[in-house]
């Protein structure tokens, strides 16, 4: 049947165009601009460099600020779409794997799974992590606390990063992780979400290049940054973590759940353990997950935390984590700890049950598998 002659749809994205009046590089792949709009006066903006190019002061762009324009908080930037009269140079290099597919900024990248590249071989041998543990939390500002926990552990584990498609795209998004670098083996952007040290296809190719290419002990796998929630238990990005852990599963690794735990946070379904972590650990996550809390946090939450646990499938063992020292190396934090508006020691037990959940996967690497690697130090940050 022919399209019938109706009008276009209404755009989904504000376009403006504006003039950067500054331009200050912001991290490995990243510019922070402020851009001159007529009307609207100077907005914040951000540009991608291996995207768009690196702007500069005078620049005419066109910018996206659909998200700018709702408010949005971890989205509070306009994006540069195209500095039109200065058009970086094509491509060069190998790599075919499309990503943000069929979007008008759709990139071609080199996946660690995609037969030109040189771990291609090792990749398609891959079919275990050989029990290595992995922890899975719904958002991303639990990386920096797992991380922690896990270094304070053992500060010679080495650690990648599977970043997957639920928040942010670009890893470069995450001011997180350019503070992070130098502390973990690599990190990999799995499914749309791109740029980071390895490309992979899915989750399950991520893993395994986390694993057989950089030789991770252990992982950690959360969305990048800037979830999707509805206030529905099921419409909420996180809820792909239930899905990391079966992914885990399938793959012999060992998963391990990061539970949102609040007492700061002033909606009552995330109040003790979230229905988010309720949700996917419990519901979704079918072949299991060892779900660590810290020991002595649900006394101090009136037994919250024993309650809310309580239904857990047998399938799902609930561990209590002793958390000495952990709230010493959350103050030494590489990067401002901040979760949904709310930091440390606001939102303390959030992230020292992230901490704990990267304790508890720390203490099961066997010893004799550990390498000395690169350590977490403290120093400034900002957290995205």
């Amino acid at each position: 049947m022919p399209f019938s002659a109706t009008p276009p749809p209404p755009s989904r994205i504000r376009w403006r165009r504006g003039r950067v009046t500054t331009s200050t590089r912001s991290g490995r792949d990243t510019f922070q601009l402020t851009v001159d709009v007529p009307g609207e006066g100077e907005l914040p903006a951000l540009a991608y460099a291996s995207l768009v190019g690196a702007p500069e002061a005078g620049d005419d762009v066109l910018l996206n600020t659909t998200a700018l324009a709702q408010g949005l908080g971890t989205g509070g930037f306009a994006l540069v779409v195209a500095i039109p009269d200065r058009l970086p140079a094509d491509p060069e290099g190998p790599g075919h794997l499309v990503k943000a597919r069929y979007t008008p900024l759709q990139v071609t990248v080199q996946g660690v799974d995609e037969q030109e590249t040189e771990h291609h071989a090792a990749i398609a041998a891959a079919d275990d992590l050989a029990g290595m543990p992995v922890v899975v939390a719904d958002l991303h500002s639990a990386l920096p606390a797992v991380l922690i926990g896990m270094l304070a552990t053992d500060p010679d584990l080495k650690v990648a990063y599977v970043m997957t498609d639920g928040g942010a795209l670009p890893a470069a998004f995450s001011r997180t992780l350019d503070a992070l670098h130098a502390s973990l083996a690599g990190v990999v952007t799995v499914g749309q979400a791109f740029g980071g040290d390895l490309e992979a296809v899915t989750l399950h190719t991520g893993l395994l290049a986390a694993r057989h290419v950089l030789g991770a002990d252990l992982a950690v796998v959360t969305q990048g940054p800037g979830n999707l929630g509805t206030g529905t238990p099921w419409g909420f990005s996180g809820v792909a973590a239930g899905e990391a852990c079966n992914a885990v599963v399938a793959l012999g690794g060992l998963p391990v759940g990061a539970l949102r735990i609040s007492d700061a946070d002033p909606r009552e379904r995330h109040r003790g353990v979230s229905h988010h972590s309720l949700t996917a650990f419990g519901r979704v996550a079918l072949g299991g997950v060892t779900l660590v809390a810290p020991r002595g946090l649900s006394s101090e939450l009136g037994g919250q935390i024993d309650e809310d646990l309580a239904g857990q499938p047998d399938r799902n063992p609930v561990v209590w984590v002793d958390t000495d020292g952990l709230d010493a190396a959350l103050g030494l934090s590489p990067v401002p700890l901040r979760t949904m508006g709310r930091g440390y020691p606001e939102e303390r037990a959030y992230f020292l049950a992230a901490a704990a959940a990267g304790r508890y996967a720390a203490l099961q690497v066997p010893v004799d598998e550990v390498e000395p690697a690169v350590h977490v130090e403290a120093g400034d940050g900002t957290d995205t």
